[in-house]
C-alpha cells in the first residue's frame, strides 16, 4: 500500500512513492515507474488500483498544463577522466 504522502509530478527530484512492489519516482523532466504490481480482484486490489490511478491522473493533469515538445531530446553527456585512477 502507499503511504499518505503528497505527490506533485515534475516538481522536484526527491519524491518517491511505493505502491505494492511498484516504485514511482519524481523527477523534474520525467516520472519513473518500475517494479511490479498485482491488482487482485478484491477490496485491497481496488485500493491499490485507485492509488495508482490517482498518481497517473495527477501526472496527466500536469502534462496537459504544459506546452510539450514532440519528443524530449537527450543531450549526450561528456565523459571525464576518473580522478581516482
Amino acid at each position: 500500500m502507499m503511504a499518505k504522502k503528497s505527490f506533485s509530478p515534475y516538481h522536484n527530484e526527491a519524491d518517491s512513492l511505493q505502491i505494492a512492489d511498484l516504485t514511482i519516482e519524481n523527477r523534474l523532466d520525467r516520472i519513473c515507474i518500475y517494479g511490479s504490481i498485482d491488482l487482485w480482484k478484491d477490496k485491497d486490489g481496488l485500493k491499490v488500483a485507485q492509488q495508482l490511478k490517482t498518481i497517473i491522473d495527477q501526472t496527466i493533469s500536469e502534462l496537459e498544463k504544459c506546452d510539450l515538445p514532440e519528443k524530449v531530446e537527450l543531450t549526450k553527456s561528456e565523459t571525464v577522466a576518473n580522478p581516482f585512477e
